[in-house]
């Protein structure tokens, strides 16, 4: 029998740790798998979510520029080949052409909040108003996002099994995406499992927005209490 050659080194190091379900996240939401079975690719038009996305993997690759959304827009793209990565990835439940088919991802229960940090930075929406209606009510909303009603309703199962919360699923104007909201009292459960301790890794734009929300609920409370 000939010699066999050494195993393929990948350049991600598939292990589970809260910053590494946080990028999963990120790849479930806005990266992208090339049929070849081999190149991952993630976009984003905050160097901030590179950055943390190339950390979390650990990853040393030069990051590019693309045109991207129908605004055409320039990004930040991240592009590498990992063929033991992807085949991770795939029995996981990502594949290449996610976005309308992904469905349940096999995330470890220790860290399906870093996880779900990672959605609400990629493709998730955090909102607050006062609505006028009643007497110094002021509302938040948090929203996950996805062309797949499979994977939405999996995020609504695990959500309501794990903080017993139920939100709700609606479609955009295009009926395009799925978007699965929660309010006030259900997003602040979800919201405060997420970000579970001052250092985890994020958005900072995002998690900023979130606390000036709270900040201003919190003192409408004291105020009408």
């Amino acid at each position: 029998m000939g010699k066999r050659g050494p195993k393929p080194k990948g350049k991600v190091k598939i292990k589970w740790s809260a910053n590494f379900a946080y990028a999963i996240g990120l790849l479930a939401t806005d990266g992208n798998l090339s049929p070849d079975r081999r190149h991952i690719a993630f976009v984003s038009k905050e160097i901030e979510q590179i950055c943390n996305f190339m950390n979390c993997f650990g990853l040393d690759v030069k990051i590019g520029k693309t045109i991207s959304g129908y605004d055409g827009n320039i990004s930040h793209k991240v592009q590498f080949g990992d063929v033991l990565f992807y085949q991770f990835l795939e029995s996981i439940g990502l594949y290449a052409k996610k976005s309308k088919t992904i469905g349940k991802v096999l995330i470890p229960p220790k860290y399906f909040f870093d996880f779900l940090r990672g959605c609400a930075d990629g493709d998730g929406t955090f909102y607050s108003y006062w609505d006028k209606r009643w007497r110094s009510s002021f509302m938040f909303y948090l929203e996950f996002t996805s062309a797949s009603k499979k994977h939405i309703d999996w995020l609504r199962g695990e959500l309501a099994c794990k903080l017993k919360v139920r939100g709700h699923i609606s479609k955009d104007g295009r009926s395009i995406t799925f978007q699965l909201k929660y309010a006030k009292r259900e997003a602040l459960e979800i919201i405060k499992n997420m970000y579970y301790d001052e250092q985890v890794i994020c958005l900072s734009r995002k998690r900023l927005k979130i606390r000036k929300a709270l900040a201003v609920n919190d003192k409408q409370q004291r105020t009408y209490s």
